[in-house]
């Protein structure tokens, strides 16, 4: 895979091991950087084409792609965002002239979307940031990976496109990394262990994602246990892959759901002989799922940057009524 320095063209090689995979399904695991629904509209706008004798007229998303061929894709200029930029205040941990490391709090939404069009992540960077990256196709700052509304901590945002590139670049490769901290239900098999099962769209439930052993994706979690007490655990969770709600799905199909995940999870576990603590667990407004640790290269440096974020206070609070009512 090459890409064209500004031009923002990439030309990729279509590998045996990848032959008969839709198109856009290709392209978006092969550059992280783009959504599946960016590639699906660069598909649809031309900008992809393929060299190879039998392919003929335009690609669609839908197109299954032979090995050997090659794909060309181009990237059109950035077009201004309609966003508007809101002077939100931002826990910075880091910044220089290539990249931003923030703390999400709980219910912040990292990109707009129908229903949170303002008070998002990307509205209070576009206020902070001078220059933003343009990947994608639009001018927007650039979410090198995603948090989930109710999930806290560290995210980290490209300021250019060259930072953006080679971060994604890092994210592919599965060297950056991150880590974890969930409070769940049950007890573990083992203290340390790895979760691997292939996760896809639920097949009813197209909001929602589940471990699919026929159309899913690779996906592999670890854990680490840290602390326990009863029918309760505390982990700390690394992600080999990257997929949509990961940690959340595969924590519930060991069931083991993340304390108040209300798409994944259960009711509170029942502890009789603590109401306090089933009132606490039961009444906790989110899931309880904190990114507590972030690692990666600098893109200009080369540098080994490493970031931690302490647990936020309600979650912090929860664990620690917890650990006094229920430590023996």
């Amino acid at each position: 895979m090459a890409s064209e320095g500004d031009s923002h063209a990439y030309t990729l090689d279509i590998p045996d091991s990848a032959e008969g995979t839709r198109l856009d399904k290709f392209l978006a695991e092969s550059l992280p950087e783009f959504s599946r629904t960016q590639i699906q509209r660069l598909i649809d706008e031309g900008q992809v084409e393929l060299s190879f004798s039998l392919s003929r007229g335009k690609p669609t998303a839908r197109y299954r792609v032979r090995s050997g061929e090659r794909i060309h894709l181009a990237v059109p200029p950035p077009k201004p965002t309609d966003l508007s930029p809101e002077d939100i205040p931002l826990d910075i941990m880091y910044e220089d002239d290539s990249l931003v490391v923030v703390n999400k709090p709980p219910g912040m939404v990292v990109h707009p979307a129908p229903g949170h069009d303002r008070g998002t992540l990307v509205n209070a960077l576009l206020h902070h940031c001078q220059s933003l990256s343009g990947i994608g196709g639009e001018e927007r700052p650039g979410i090198v990976h995603r948090l989930d509304k109710d999930t806290s901590g560290l995210l980290l945002v490209a300021k250019h496109d060259r930072s953006h590139r080679h971060l994604s670049g890092q994210l592919r490769d599965r060297t950056l990394s991150r880590r974890y901290l969930a409070l769940v239900q049950g007890r573990l098999p083992a203290e340390r262990g790895t979760i691997d099962a292939p996760i896809g769209r639920h097949p009813q439930h197209r909001q929602k994602m589940a471990v699919a052993d026929a159309n899913g994706r690779d996906a592999r979690t670890h854990y680490q246990v840290l602390e326990t007490w009863g029918v309760l655990s505390l982990l700390q969770l690394s992600l080999e892959t990257g997929r949509t709600h990961q940690i959340r799905v595969h924590l519930a199909h060991i069931s083991r759901p993340v304390i108040g995940d209300p798409v994944y999870g259960t009711k509170a576990v029942s502890l009789p002989r603590h109401p306090a603590v089933e009132r606490w667990l039961r009444t906790f407004p989110r899931q309880a799922l904190h990114a507590c640790e972030l690692q990666f290269e600098h893109p200009e440096t080369g540098e080994t940057m490493t970031f931690s974020a302490p647990m936020p206070n309600d979650l912090a609070e929860l664990i620690a009524r917890i650990r006094q009512a229920l430590s023996v």
